[in-house]
């Protein structure tokens, strides 16, 4: 499967990283010169930025100029080959270059194209901008995020991760879809919706209660106790207590008070979210007196489920995916970096991992493949239509 995609950011670039995790063919389409814009986002990763190593493993980078007729019809050409195109720029300017979904699948009735905007063409905020922090304020999920009156941002890209897999899942089904009918399709998503669809759970509590569910940090706002509890060495661990059999073991085999779990204040999860602030005040000595390692122990032997709260300096070391050999090592331009393997095994393919390219580094690979003599392929160069 060969893919070409008019990318940049995060949320595209995503959703084709995890199509090359799959085995695809991606060209990545680049300005010369500067390329994505997110290679250049922070300089943690050699000599790009830990966004872009993220979501570029594998792919093929082609530096081409676009407002050039050269460069446009360098991108014709591996359209004509290609089995999906995938597109973030905006729509108008995709529709001047002739690169939109409609404008591809009337030339290539068999292509599955795929774009993505901010809000959808449309409605009040068809023309406006829109980035990953943005929308998580616009669907609410800043509002329900962070402590009492302090709101925050998810510390990830969700809402460009929520749009990547959702776009990858349906050009999946697209191609199954063209395997079995012949005709390609044209699939549409905006980084809005995406992450809205994310938000049903408290949109829907919401609607049925007429009031947005409280901010507690990492605390459940409608379940407790289910957040993370400091321990007496510093380290912490994030209980997840959902009924009354986890409640009442936790109370009678970690803390040694089955007492408490019959307390008119704690008895049900009600009572437990309704009196949040006493029950943690209950509970804390009990960790207090325990290492994190012993209280987890503890825990996993009561069958109460809990975690040890890390930071993320600490997953590239976390026990359970080193033993599992989750991690590889991946170059990317001017170094190294370990790089998770997708999180689904398959017995029928295997992941080999490419690196991360630099700018325009199959440029030439990539016109060889097309049939460009180097006569051509230097003319072009000589004109910067390629880098």
């Amino acid at each position: 499967m060969v893919v070409v995609s008019l990318e940049q950011a995060v949320a595209v670039p995503y959703a084709t990283r995890l199509l090359a995790d799959l085995g695809a063919r991606v060209i990545k389409i680049e300005r010369p010169g500067s390329g994505d814009f997110a290679r250049d986002y922070d300089s943690s990763c050699g000599d790009v930025s830990s966004y872009f190593a993220w979501t570029n493993v594998g792919k093929e980078s082609v530096a081409v100029d676009l407002k050039q007729a050269d460069g446009l019809a360098i991108v014709e050409e591996l359209i004509s080959r290609a089995d999906v195109v995938m597109c973030n720029l905006s729509p108008g300017a995709a529709r001047r270059l002739g690169l939109d979904a409609d404008a591809v699948r009337s030339r290539y009735p068999r292509l599955v194209a795929a774009e993505l905007s901010s809000y959808g063409e449309g409605g009040p905020y068809g023309e406006r901008k829109a980035f990953d922090a943005l929308i998580q304020s616009e669907t609410g999920l800043v509002a329900t995020t962070g402590d009492g009156p302090s709101m925050a941002r998810a510390g990830i890209s969700v809402a460009d991760i929520a749009a990547g897999v959702q776009l990858h899942a349906a050009v999946l089904a697209a191609l199954v879809r063209r395997g079995r009918t012949g005709e390609g399709a044209t699939l549409r998503l905006t980084l809005m919706e995406a992450l809205a669809e994310w938000m049903h759970q408290p949109a829907l509590y919401a609607h049925g209660t007429g009031s947005s569910p409280g901010r507690h940090g990492a605390h459940h706002p409608t379940i407790a106790p289910y957040g993370p509890f400091a321990c007496g060495d510093g380290g912490a661990v994030h209980l997840a207590v959902q009924n009354d059999g986890q409640w009442r073991r936790l109370c009678a085999s970690v803390i040694g008070r089955p007492e408490l779990a019959d307390h008119p204040r704690y008895r049900t999860v009600a009572d437990r979210v309704a009196h949040r602030a006493d029950l943690h005040a209950e509970l804390q000595p009990s960790f207090d007196a325990l290492d994190a390692d012993t209280l987890l122990a503890a825990l996993d032997a009561a069958d109460v489920p809990a975690a040890r709260t890390r930071g993320v300096t600490e997953l590239t070391s976390h026990p359970q995916l080193v033993a599992r050999e989750r991690w590889s090592s991946v170059p990317v331009p001017g170094g190294s970096v370990p790089m998770l393997r997708p999180p689904v095994d398959a017995d029928t393919w295997a992941w080999d991992p490419a690196p991360v390219p630099t700018l325009g580094e199959h440029t030439d690979a990539v016109l060889d493949w097309l049939g460009y003599p180097t006569s051509k392929v230097d003319a072009l160069r000589s004109r910067s239509v390629i880098s």
